[in-house]
């Protein structure tokens, strides 16, 4: 004790060597474990919960130490005797205590008992002997004993009488015999091979029939306690007349051996006493004398044949010799006595008792091997080989058994556990002895594995793709996300939440943290983004918590939300001042053309092109799919001069949405004739001004315009190569400036010339241009330039 607290002490001043006192403390109870027994002494028949000994004072701990360390008392065998209370430390008789209950016919009684303590594990071996008290009187068998002697019995003859039983045992069992006073006999007392003491009657004087019949005598058997305790009985002599023979036994002693458990009326040894003489006195008689009375309940004795036959059950446990005495009566009245000696043959009867004492319900699945799971014990009441054990596991699993000492055994695990695997393993330990005929006993132990948090979530997909249709409403459920996780209970709930990314503080969507829901928070529009990704992490509630993460695609699918927007002709310019057709044009004439764009994408995007209105509707007709403006025959000279079209642009989303470009024609032969057409709503004084200001106009017009497509085409180069990186889909302009987007099947660039110094010049077409094709239309909708020159 002194050693355990110096070591504690070291402990508290050096926090650094906490370790090796743990080390140290934990091989020195495994050492006093397997060396220390506590040895008291108790008197029987003391009252309940009498005090039997001071353990944590014996142990040399503080009774706080035992409430820390779940200190215990386990007796052996099923009954517990003792208690130990672990506040005070102080061990208990639970029940008044009778040594001859508990040890019946044995000198000693020891009651042997352990003291278990957790933390660590620490086995104390005790004993304890319980004293005898003398609280048993000698009793005979018989009130009254009948002797019947011959009157010519000589003097010397000796007469055994039955012995009276004691259970008390040492000083306070029986220790003499006295007789009352008489002038005949004595009192000679023999002492058996199993300690117990035997009274015999001796002859001092020689009987006479004719002088006294009949003696009457009284025997005390007295025990060697103070006070001593006595017990009583009367012993009737009967004089006999003369028989001059007695019975004679072939052997002093009859040996026999007797297999345990052996069936009723199994024989067992047979004496023969032979009486020479005739008639009733050499009729022989067989009864038992001066054996106990529990041989007496096992055997019977034939009194006709001296046959001893087996009566009740015979353990070999209970006693392994019995002893008896076989007295032969003639009819005289003449006996003589034989010894039989029984000796109980061991069988293998008994199977093993598996006792636990100690069990761990449930371990971590991160427990190190050779962790202990359950502490046991295995007894077998035979002996020799019948009483040898050896415990195994059934199945292939992670535990093994450790034999430590007094046929302990610790149940250890001997691999690393996944209770992801096993969660629950029912262990089968059987224990099997040695004897010929192998008796086994099985006992069932249930190990429950604790989660340990060693799994990371996983996600279902690496990569979640979802839509949205723009313009949608705020908070829109599009789908979720799921992840597992193969832990168990809080190791196994997961949470949700988006990786925060750099430079976006609010994002379009949110994860639901306990189910994965996706919302989109807000309306969205495809022409402004068409796809996004953002990283999505799951977490589980484990210490310290796992995690892992998964990409989210959430891509915009289009509406029809916008409406084609005609870039050519522009809505703001005059329809009188439109196209110049020449007189001479053919049929299938290219007179104009719609240039057109739809910001949408896909089938929302798609125009068609028809020709709503017209002066004279079959006089020209319009490209469904390009919107060239064409004559269906050639001119005539009954045509009107000046036509008027409404060109109808129509896209191909549900519902579809449209627009509408107006194109004024005017037909000349020439210049000059297009001069005395306009010069006649102007006054005749200044015939070439107006036309001179018409011409000046259109020429800045289509200057500003081809710049203007220009300035667009190369804001669009620029925007088209910052976006390629992050999406493959194509842009649409949202203005009509943008004059190298859309869908138009074919373009036309139109130079004008006019020679210096003349109002009658030519409007000429001359050559096409290389085709130009935008992303996302075939190219038989490809755009065409033109240019004319003078």
């Amino acid at each position: 004790g002194w050693l355990f607290w110096r070591v504690m002490a070291c402990g508290r001043r050096n926090r650094d060597s906490k370790r090796q006192v743990i080390i140290f403390l934990m091989c020195l109870s495994v050492c006093q474990s397997g060396a220390e027994t506590l040895r008291y002494s108790l008197p029987e028949e003391m009252e309940r919960d009498s005090f039997v000994a001071d353990i944590a004072k014996d142990l040399g701990v503080s009774p706080s130490q035992l409430v820390a360390r779940n200190a215990r008392v386990v007796s052996e065998g099923n009954e517990q005797l003792f208690r130990l209370n672990q506040n005070t430390g102080v061990l208990t008789a639970k029940e008044s205590l009778d040594r001859e209950e508990i040890c019946p016919q044995s000198d000693t009684c020891m009651i042997f008992f352990k003291i278990f303590l957790e933390n660590p594990l620490q086995l104390v071996r005790g004993e304890v002997e319980i004293r005898d008290v003398n609280d048993n009187s000698p009793v005979f068998p018989e009130k009254e004993m009948v002797l019947e002697i011959l009157e010519t019995a000589p003097p010397g003859s000796r007469f055994p009488l039955e012995s009276a039983q004691d259970q008390d045992v040492g000083s306070n069992g029986l220790q003499n015999y006295s007789l009352g006073s008489n002038s005949h006999f004595s009192l000679a007392l023999e002492t058996g091979k199993n300690g117990m003491k035997y009274a015999e009657l001796v002859l001092q004087r020689q009987l006479d029939r004719e002088e006294q019949r009949e003696i009457n005598l009284f025997i005390t058997a007295i025990d060697g306690a103070s006070p001593p305790r006595s017990g009583t009985a009367q012993v009737r002599i009967l004089v006999m007349d003369a028989n001059d023979n007695i019975p004679v036994f072939g052997r002093e002693v009859y040996e026999a051996r007797v297999a345990e458990n052996s069936p009723p009326e199994h024989l067992v040894v047979r004496v023969t006493a032979a009486d020479p003489d005739e008639g009733s006195y050499g009729k022989v008689r067989y009864t038992f004398t001066q054996t106990p009375e529990r041989s007496r309940q096992l055997f019977d004795l034939n009194a006709t044949t001296g046959e001893i036959r087996v009566a009740g059950n015979l353990d070999f446990e209970e006693g392994k010799t019995h002893e008896m005495v076989v007295k032969a009566t003639d009819g005289g009245g003449l006996s003589a006595h034989c010894k039989v000696q029984v000796e109980i043959l061991d069988m293998n009867d008994n199977a093993p008792e598996i006792a636990l004492t100690s069990l761990t319900a449930s371990i971590p699945e991160a427990a190190p091997p050779r962790t202990v799971v359950a502490l046991f014990s295995v007894r077998d009441r035979d002996s020799r080989d019948n009483g040898r054990t050896e415990c195994s596991i059934e199945g292939d699993l992670p535990f093994s058994l450790t034999p430590t000492f007094d046929n302990y055994y610790e149940l250890r695990t001997n691999a690393a556990l996944d209770r992801e695997r096993t969660a629950e393993y029912n262990i089968t330990i059987t224990a099997t002895d040695w004897g010929t005929t192998r008796l086994s006993s099985r006992k069932n132990l249930f190990v429950q594995i604790l989660d340990v948090n060693d799994n990371s979530p996983e996600f279902t997909q690496e990569v979640y793709t979802m839509s949205v249709t723009e313009n949608n409403s705020p908070m829109l459920r599009i789908g979720s996300v799921n992840a597992t996780d193969a832990d168990a209970g809080n190791n196994a709930r997961i949470n949700y939440a988006l990786v925060r990314q750099e430079g976006k503080e609010k994002p379009d969507v949110s994860v639901s943290s306990e189910n994965g829901d996706v919302y989109i928070l807000r309306p969205m529009d495809y022409e402004e983004v068409r796809a996004f990704e953002v990283l999505v992490r799951a977490t589980d509630g484990g210490s310290p918590p796992l995690s892992t993460q998964t990409v989210l695609r959430v891509v915009v699918r289009d509406e029809n939300d916008n409406a084609p927007v005609v870039l050519h002709p522009s809505s703001d310019s005059s329809a009188a001042t439109g196209e110049l057709v020449p007189r001479w044009a053919r049929a299938d004439y290219l007179v104009a053309k719609v240039v057109a764009v739809d910001a949408d994408a896909g089938q929302n995007a798609w125009l068609s092109y028809e020709l709503a209105k017209a002066t004279e509707p079959a006089l020209f007709r319009v490209g469904l799919h390009n919107g060239e403006v064409r004559t269906v025959r050639a001119m005539s000279e009954r045509d009107a001069s000046r036509q008027r079209l409404v060109v109808l642009v129509r896209d191909q989303g549900q519902p579809s949405l449209s627009a509408t470009a107006t194109i004024g024609i005017t037909l000349v032969d020439g210049f000059s004739d297009a001069h005395l057409q306009l010069s006649e709503e102007v006054p005749a004084s200044e015939p070439d001004g107006p036309l001179t200001l018409y011409l000046i106009a259109s020429l800045v017009c289509v200057s500003v315009l081809f710049l203007a497509t220009a300035v667009a085409a190369v804001a669009v180069k620029v925007r088209r190569a910052r976006q390629s990186e992050a999406e493959s889909l194509p842009t649409f302009p949202k203005a009509a400036t943008d004059s190298n987007a859309g869908s138009l099947p074919r373009s036309y660039l139109y130079d004008v010339c006019f020679a210096t110094g003349t109002v009658n010049s030519e409007f000429r077409f001359l050559r096409p241009l290389l085709p130009c094709f935008p992303a996302g239309l075939p190219a038989s909708q490809g755009e065409q330039r033109s240019s004319v020159c003078s």
